[in-house]
């Protein structure tokens, strides 16, 4: 896809020594609120095109949120740890694997269905790795508070 490669070019761009000294300095530490806020507007643009329609909204916000994924993947492949490929195959694979009856022969009835057997994928998919669940009782009480900043930042609060 010519267009993502030519957005991960213009992130490394933004990120190159020569580049935006904003991008630069910020880290995954510092996109926590950026990211927060890019999804809470998303979720504004699901409801402008839900009540009027319009999807131009809904657009514009989704491409602010794949920026924030693709500024994460940029620190994480300067840091050594990942690429935003690794991001994409890893998705990928994961909804193969959690849908086997689209890409293998397991049957279901219905979405009900289709959400237990991804439970059960999913919990044994999670057998054997560090279990990370209990950091994310923090981090929706740190979510609830970045959007408490936005929603002052922007003046509805």
């Amino acid at each position: 896809m010519q267009s993502f490669d030519e957005l991960n070019e213009v992130i490394k761009r933004l990120r190159a020594k020569d580049g935006c000294p904003w991008d630069r300095e910020q880290t995954h530490e510092s996109l926590k609120a950026a990211c927060i806020e890019e999804a809470a507007e998303v979720l504004c643009g699901i409801n402008v095109l839900t009540e009027s329609g319009n999807a131009e909204n809904l657009k514009e916000e989704l491409g602010d949120l794949l920026l924030q994924v693709m500024m994460h993947a940029a620190i994480a492949e300067e840091e050594g740890l990942f690429t935003i490929d690794d991001v994409i195959c890893g998705i990928r694979d994961k909804m193969i694997r959690r849908h086997p009856h689209v890409f293998g022969t397991a049957q279901v009835k219905d979405s009900e269905e289709v959400l237990l057997n991804w439970e059960e994928i999913k919990k044994k998919e999670k057998e054997g790795k560090e279990d990370v669940s209990g950091f994310l009782p923090e981090a929706f009480d740190e979510a609830e508070a970045l959007i408490d900043r936005a929603r002052k930042r922007k003046g509805f609060g």
